[in-house]
């Protein structure tokens, strides 16, 4: 059993910074990418950032210089510090991973049950 727990989520004030976490816990035997998502009501799921286990970054557009991805290997955990927050960052933040299970023959991605972030004007 693999389960991804998402933490930090909150409100906060237009150009505010929160920093949000997630851990991977399980039967895992490696992890590939992990990254974040969030979804807007009303709107699709869209990518924020994600991260290879080497190290390589990628950003969405709305997010590049506010936003940084991190991750800590040893502790199977993924990082987002968001700072100079928008109200149009307001949303459900996802974490997922790609990884593979001690149970499973290949990489599947896993996904959390989200945090809310709500900034307001």
């Amino acid at each position: 059993q693999v389960q991804l727990v998402e933490s930090g989520g909150g409100l906060v004030q237009a150009g505010g910074s929160l920093r949000l976490s997630c851990v991977a816990s399980g039967s895992i035997d490696s992890i590939n990418a992990m990254g974040w998502y969030r979804q807007a009501v009303g709107k699709q799921r869209e990518l924020v950032a994600s991260i290879i286990s080497g190290g390589s970054t990628n950003y969405a557009d709305s997010v590049k210089g506010r936003f940084t991805i991190s991750r800590d290997n040893a502790k199977n955990t993924v990082y987002l510090q968001m700072n100079s927050l928008k109200p149009e960052d307001t949303a459900v933040y996802y974490c997922n991973a790609d990884l593979k299970s001690t149970y499973s023959h290949g990489t599947f991605r896993y996904w959390g049950k989200g945090t809310l972030v709500t900034v307001s004007v």
